[in-house]
């Protein structure tokens, strides 16, 4: 399961951000996921639900958000949106187009709980 490789890799980005910034906690963990980029929703909290256990984040939630998926057309330069069941170009119908979005997996923000007890988003 890859899903359980891309919490440990959050949590350890969320480590080290909570370090620098001297928090005593992660209470929330927010994620774009791109509908292209192979990463289930469900199956990702179910991992993150595992894999922050005896972490400072222990107690935080995961939050996804649903990303877009963009494609840039070859024959007529034109940028708009794909969907899972068509990348074709939304100007000209034309099958050759480029995904420039909708395989990613951005870590957008993190809520810390700060030592003087507020919680600061980075």
């Amino acid at each position: 399961m890859h899903e359980m490789t891309v919490c440990l890799s959050l949590l350890k980005q969320a480590e080290e951000v909570a370090r620098a910034h001297a928090a005593r906690s992660v209470e929330r963990i927010v994620v774009i996921l791109g509908p292209l980029s192979g990463v289930e929703p469900l199956l990702l909290d179910g991992a993150f639900s595992i894999a922050r256990k005896g972490t400072i984040a222990e107690n935080a939630d995961l939050v996804c958000e649903a990303g877009t998926i963009r494609v840039r057309c070859r024959a007529c330069g034109s940028e708009g949106p794909g969907s899972l069941s068509s990348l074709a170009c939304t100007a000209c119908s034309s099958p050759d187009t480029t995904v420039t979005a909708g395989r990613e997996l951005i870590l957008k923000r993190l809520e810390l709980g700060l030592p003087d007890e507020d919680t600061e988003a980075i």
